[in-house]
């Protein structure tokens, strides 16, 4: 628990200079009944009562005004709350060797699937937006809490020839940079999901790309999409379809992200599950000041309670 105003704390050093005076009080006030030299008044003087009752009334007024002084200071205690700005950037390599045929029906495809069900399982707090890289890079659809309209924009994507993935970093990056009129001063927690299966042909070097993302601490977590060499057709001629494993692990261990190899549809979804939860709330101090003021009204009521029954008075 914290304070959000801890000015107002001050005032316990003069609870606790009353309290010093209450405790002066009574012992002033025995010392008083023992030199009273007149015996047959003493009784009138300091009657024999249930000098802890009265010590009761007293501890619960200091508690109600301890408690009261603690509201006005603010408390509050710490909660997880969905991060309202919490912005995941989906990169989706949409070069021809994505239609490779190794993973059924084939990558393209089950790369399609498995976005669309990462992004219809982020809660709609989260804002998602689309990057497709291939020769160049664009976004394809900006960040949005619309998640259905993303879900849209995946099923749409079109193959291009080429494969730049640093560009694919950095349209990314310029996305989430602009994602609101606050994003230069206050950038959204973010994430990049960078999915390919090639080499980097196009395009700035990855290094690059790399140094950007952590420069601006956004993790870049890669998917190495496909089981291997394969062999697709373009042109009419074959061509193989290779992954660039170790392009991609360095890609995500030099932006603090994660590397995942991802060989079928199944592994895919699991993939995505695991990263969508990295951004899924922040700490925030939620104010109790009601629990307090409650705790005050008790604690008034059963200081007035106890002086009504045990000396016919309110305190």
């Amino acid at each position: 628990m914290t304070f959000l105003s801890v000015g107002w704390l001050w005032l316990l050093s003069a609870l606790a200079a009353l309290i010093a005076v209450y405790v002066w009080a009574q012992y002033r006030r025995r010392e008083y009944a023992v030199r009273f030299t007149n015996l047959a008044l003493l009784d009138r003087v300091a009657p024999d009562r249930p000098n802890w009752r009265r010590h009761v009334s007293a501890a619960l007024f200091f508690l109600t005004v301890a408690m009261m002084i603690m509201a006005m200071a603010r408390p509050a205690m710490p909660v997880e709350v969905p991060r309202e700005r919490a912005t995941i950037i989906v990169a989706i390599d949409v070069s021809p060797s994505m239609a490779a045929a190794d993973i059924e029906p084939d990558r393209i495809s089950a790369a399609k699937e498995s976005a669309r069900g990462f992004v219809d399982s982020l809660p709609d707090r989260f804002n998602v937006g689309l990057v497709a890289f291939s020769a160049t890079a664009g976004v394809v659809s900006s960040p949005t809490q619309d998640h259905q309209a993303i879900s849209d924009s995946i099923e749409g994507l079109q193959m291009a020839p080429g494969t730049a993935i640093g560009e694919g970093v950095f349209t990314s990056l310029q996305a989430i940079s602009s994602f609101d009129e606050d994003a230069g001063q206050d950038p959204p927690p973010a994430a990049i999901v960078l999915l390919s299966d090639g080499e980097n042909t196009s395009g700035r070097p990855i290094t690059t790309a790399s140094r950007a993302a952590a420069d601006a601490e956004v993790p870049v977590s890669t998917i190495a999409f496909g089981t291997g060499a394969s062999i697709i057709e373009i042109n009419g001629q074959p061509v193989e379809a290779n992954i660039d494993k170790g392009a991609l692990e360095r890609l995500a261990q030099s932006t603090d992200g994660n590397f995942y190899e991802a060989a079928s549809e199944a592994e895919l979804t699991g993939v995505y599950e695991d990263i969508g939860t990295s951004l899924g709330s922040e700490t925030v101090h939620q104010e109790i000041v009601t629990w307090f003021v409650f705790g005050a009204l008790l604690s008034a009521f059963a200081t007035a309670v106890a002086s009504l029954l045990w000396f016919q008075r309110l305190p």
